[in-house]
């Protein structure tokens, strides 16, 4: 049972989450306080670690949530069924695009979506940074680093290895 109710709540995220990995955070917060799979904590680290693994974050965080919940098996249900979605969506619509591309209809609907998609981005930026900024130390670990990200525009790559470090090294 446990894998039919986990392969159906992340074939509605991987349909529903469009816009990038992150948005699935909101979906995933929700799971989090429907089943108690995972905490609230525990999502915020399986933030970090899908930031910090190769591949998609959505993805990622699909395959930690499975393995949290159900082992193995799990962690392959979830994550083939947070894939199947955009698989057929992009079939689909790799189909009619020839047919679809320069219709306005289409356009109209695609550029109501991004606003939504903003949207859910920020409110799991908002939600993330509720659980993760739990002190003066980390908010000014944050700002510090969010300023040293804007004035230099270096790959962010360097900037969680920094926060790791100082993370490390501020107990935080």
């Amino acid at each position: 049972m446990i894998y039919i109710l986990l392969c159906y709540e992340f074939f509605k995220i991987g349909l529903f989450a469009i816009g990038g990995g992150l948005v699935t955070v909101p979906f995933l917060f929700d799971l989090s306080e429907e089943y108690g799979w995972f905490s609230s904590a525990e999502l915020a680290d399986m933030i970090a670690v899908s930031q910090s693994t190769p591949g998609p974050v959505g993805i990622n965080m699909a395959t930690y949530a499975g393995y949290k919940v159900s082992g193995i098996y799990g962690a392959l249900a979830a994550t083939l069924s947070e894939v199947l979605p955009s698989m057929l969506v992009v079939y689909v619509v790799a189909q009619a695009l020839g047919k679809w591309q320069n219709n306005p209809y289409i356009n109209k609907i695609l550029t109501g979506i991004r606003p939504a998609v903003l949207a859910l981005i920020l409110f799991a930026g908002w939600d993330i940074a509720k659980e993760t900024i739990t002190d003066y130390k980390a908010l000014a670990v944050m700002c510090g680093l969010l300023a040293v990200m804007r004035l230099t525009k270096k790959s962010p790559i360097y900037f969680i290895a920094a926060s790791a470090v100082i993370g490390l090294i501020l107990h935080i």
